[in-house]
């Protein structure tokens, strides 16, 4: 399964509505699962970035299309990263 870490800052609409920031959450987790997308981490943070999703699965292009779902909503900004656990890492640092 290839892992993502997604970076989320609330939009001017996704402040307006933050009260519901949790339902919203647990309706993305439920989507994303039907879309073949394990939700692996749903964090709320304080800095630079209003939360984070740890997000798996073994199409590229299901993420994908889960985010520009989940960012077409208007309450979320993403920035998107590719994850490596250390076995991945390992593989392909060696040299």
């Amino acid at each position: 399964m290839t892992k993502y870490l997604v970076l989320l800052r609330f939009t001017e609409q996704g402040i307006k509505g933050i009260k519901d920031s949790a339902s919203r959450a647990h309706a993305f987790k439920e989507e994303a699962e039907r879309s073949g997308v394990t939700v692996e981490g749903q964090y709320w943070t304080v800095g630079a970035y209003d939360g984070a999703l740890i997000l798996s699965s073994d199409d590229e292009s299901k993420v994908l299309k889960t985010l520009t779902g989940l960012a077409s909503k208007g309450n979320v900004h993403t920035e998107t990263l590719r994850a490596f656990d250390e076995r991945e890492f390992s593989a392909f640092s060696k040299g």
